[in-house]
Order: C-alpha cells, then structure tokens, then sequence
C-alpha cells in the first residue's frame, strides 16, 4: 500500500497537468484573433511563463526522478527482505555464527548491515551487541532520512520560486503601463500576468507532489526501521544472557539426570 502511495504521489504532477492545462490551453475570450488561436498548450504553460518558468519545470522533473527512484530503491526488499531474516535466523539458531557474520557482511540491506555490526561486537558482551545494533540502525536511517530531504527541498523552494516569477510578472506589467502615455493594449498587460500566474501555478503544481511524496517515503522509513530493529532483536534474543543460562540449564538436565 505504501509503495502504491508514493507511486500515486510522484505521478501527481503529471496527473495534475493533464487534468488542469487542457482547460487553460485556449483563452476564453470570443474575439481573441489569428495570434490567441495559435497559442496552444506549450506555450500557454511554459513560454509565457519564461526563464523563471523553465527553472520550476526542470525542479519538476528532478521530483519525479527522485520519486521514481526512491521507490525503488526504498522499500521492504531493500530494508528488511524477509529472506535474509530468515537465513540470518536459521544460522543463528543452529549456532553457525561464523556463517551468520559472513552471511551479514555480504547483505547490502539495513538488517544486515545492524546484525554484521551487532555479531562482531559478541565478544564484548550482549550489551556492546545491542548498542552496535542502535548505532548502526541509527546511521541507515539517517543516511535514508538525507536521502529524501531533496524532495522536501525542491518542495520548500519551488513556492518561493513561482512568487519570485509572480513579482517579476507584476514589475513588468507595472513597467508597461509607466513606460507608456496610455494604458497597455490587453495582450501587453496579459503577456506580463501570465508571466506571473503561470510561475505561481508551477511552483504550486510541483511543490504539492513533491511534499506528499516525501511525507509518503518519511513514514515507510520510519515503518522499514522499526521493523528492521523488531527483526534484529528477535534474531538476537538468544545472545541475552537470560536465554544463554535457560539453554545452558536445558543443556545439563539430561547429564543430571542420568547421574
């Protein structure tokens, strides 16, 4: 669901120009003449916007990169594959520990980055195991959490960008009417409000996607981490030395009994 979620959020631009643009490609206007005939959707949306115009599309495309590949490569498969919490598992229970730390080591998810660190600090103790496994969930997770922070940037300054185009259009516009001894012909005051509407429909246009796909990627990091911890602890819950003194009892009981 949340892979679908965050699939959904990073075509949302897309969708989003689809349904709204086709309404706005033609003006309204009934005697609008040759020249607002041939003004079709490219250039309604993108030329009279301008350079500032060109910025914020480009941001949009870095969004839906970003989202693309942050599905891919952050995920359950990636984070926490069930596979390797089995065989980690497996070689644990079977007391195979050399096996488990080669096993680990060569795994290039979150888990078993956290079990390598937390296996080779055995030696030092049961509670040396459980703060290598905190530090190193802790650096996975943070490594993740600046990974995404393009899309919460892009989301922040794509805003800012479309209000910078929406000044620039207003100063033009209030240029031409200075510069002239009457007021602009329409299509002079429309070519500069344009400039203006158009940047602040595209800095709103990526900026919503763009911070729902991040809202979405956040929450299933912070999902994949808990459930990577629950994972690793359970794998080594036999390290505790709770469990280590039931099974060394369970170990002698048939010895006593023979005796």
């Amino acid at each position: 669901m949340a892979r679908f979620l965050s699939l959904a959020g990073a075509a949302a631009l897309l969708v989003m120009l689809m349904a709204v643009a086709p309404a706005w490609a033609q003006p309204s206007g009934g005697g609008a003449g040759p020249a607002s005939e041939s003004l079709n959707y490219f250039d309604f949306f993108v030329v009279k916007g301008g350079l500032i115009a060109w910025v914020i599309v480009l941001l949009s495309i870095m969004a839906l990169a970003l989202a693309i590949e942050y599905s891919i490569s952050i995920r359950r498969s990636t984070i926490v594959p069930p596979s390797a919490v089995q065989e980690t598992q497996r070689l644990v229970d079977e007391r195979r520990y050399l096996e488990a730390v080669e096993f680990t080591a060569e795994e290039p998810s979150m888990l078993g980055y956290a079990l390598h660190a937390a296996l080779r600090e055995a030696p030092n103790g049961f509670s040396a195991m459980e703060r290598a496994l905190e530090e190193a969930i802790e650096e996975r997770s943070a490594k993740l959490y600046r990974k995404i922070e393009y899309l919460n940037i892009i989301g922040a300054v794509s805003p800012m960008i479309g209000l910078f185009g929406t000044v620039v259009g207003m100063i033009l516009l209030f240029a031409a009417i200075h510069s002239s001894d009457t007021f602009p012909r329409a299509q002079i005051v429309a070519d500069k409000v344009s400039i203006a509407l158009v940047a602040t429909f595209w800095g709103l246009a990526v900026a919503i996607p763009s911070l729902s796909v991040y809202a979405v990627f956040r929450n299933r990091i912070e999902v994949m981490t808990a459930e990577c911890a629950v994972a690793a602890d359970r794998i080594l819950a036999v390290f505790k030395p709770a469990a280590q003194a039931a099974a060394a009892a369970r170990a002698a009981a048939p010895v006593a009994t023979v005796k």
